[in-house]
């Protein structure tokens, strides 16, 4: 950062910027956990000469906090892996169901950028379909943050509900499932191999909530990898040619995460495990009628408190993937 001429190329200045902070918060993170971990050593002694209650109280509650934070900062650790640090780009799309599942895709999407919130993130909406009635047809989300990538991808997979539907007027109950799609976002310098013959480029005026999200030109893209049959499409830059810049950045990035879980499929095939992947292979249930539960089927971790879930509390959720994928 003290080069000469560092301040030359913005783009590349920010990347630099992004790491070092990345890494600072690091450096801090653990100069924090080891000063708690002197006081509480401090106060283990006190209690131990004067065998105060008031003092054993703090000690615990301070040993509890320690635990917490020594967790967190484990998991941040161990988001090791290249794309890790990146951005997200988040997609979800609805399943059969018309108003109900487009519904959910909405109540999920509310979810997530809370979430976002929560972890300081920022939330660039790319791409925009609202539903007939109700919720929406599709969404693209980019989620800005350091490990946003390493976080959300234990998030890919289909999301069932279970529940009473507001749009049944005969109080049935309906299930609903919403495919939920995450990927890195790709730096310049990540090559993936592209050929302009096998892309097809469209088109169209955007269609946002109106006002200024809705232009009167045709500057919203659609880009379809013909081999691959894989569509991307952004509408939220006014500039035809921005919504075209961003949307290759998001074809570069399906498809190496398409690659990446080529390799994976070759690596479990050789490891001998059988994981169906499909529409109704569930990675996580949300049930609001009989009962209330929220149940990851990949760790069978559960929480009770649907609500704190639909408000952004998925961190454990999170937590309990990434340690166990790490663990296999």
């Amino acid at each position: 950062m003290t080069e000469p001429g560092f301040w030359d190329n913005p783009e590349l200045s920010k990347k630099v910027i992004d790491e070092s902070n990345g890494l600072k918060e690091s450096v801090n993170g653990f100069k924090k956990l080891s000063t708690m971990y002197d006081d509480l050593e401090v106060s283990y002694e006190l209690v131990k000469e004067e065998d105060d209650e008031e003092l054993k109280k703090e000690l615990e509650d301070g040993v509890n906090e320690l635990n917490q934070k020594l967790n967190e900062f484990e998991l941040q650790m161990l988001l090791s892996e290249p794309y890790d640090k990146n951005n997200a780009i988040l997609e979800l799309h609805p399943g059969a169901g018309g108003t109900e599942s487009q519904d959910w895709a909405e109540m999920l999407l509310r979810m997530y950028k809370r979430w976002a919130d929560q972890k300081g993130f920022s939330i660039e909406t790319l791409d925009y379909l609202p539903g007939d009635e109700a919720g929406v047809k599709s969404v693209t989300l980019l989620i800005k943050g350091h490990n946003a990538y390493g976080y959300l991808k234990a998030e890919k997979g289909v999301h069932r509900l279970v529940r009473i539907s507001p749009f049944d007027s005969s109080g049935r109950r309906h299930t609903s499932f919403v495919s939920c799609e995450v990927m890195p976002e790709m730096d310049d310098d990540v090559e993936v191999e592209i050929n302009t013959e096998d892309l097809k480029i469209d088109t169209y005026r955007s269609s946002g909530a109106g006002g200024q999200h809705v232009n009167t030109t045709d500057s919203a893209v659609r880009i379809t990898h013909l081999p691959t049959n894989t569509v991307v499409t952004c509408q939220n830059e006014r500039s035809q040619i921005k919504n075209r810049e961003r949307a290759m950045k998001m074809l570069s990035a399906k498809l190496y995460q398409m690659k990446i879980e080529e390799q994976q499929k070759e690596i479990n095939e050789i490891r001998g495990e059988q994981k169906e992947i499909g529409w109704g292979s569930q990675i996580r249930s949300y049930v609001f009628h009989p009962y209330n539960m929220v149940k990851d089927h990949r760790t069978n971790h559960e929480i009770g408190n649907t609500s704190a879930v639909m408000d952004g509390n998925i961190d454990p959720f999170i937590d309990e993937y990434l340690r166990s994928s790490m663990k296999a």
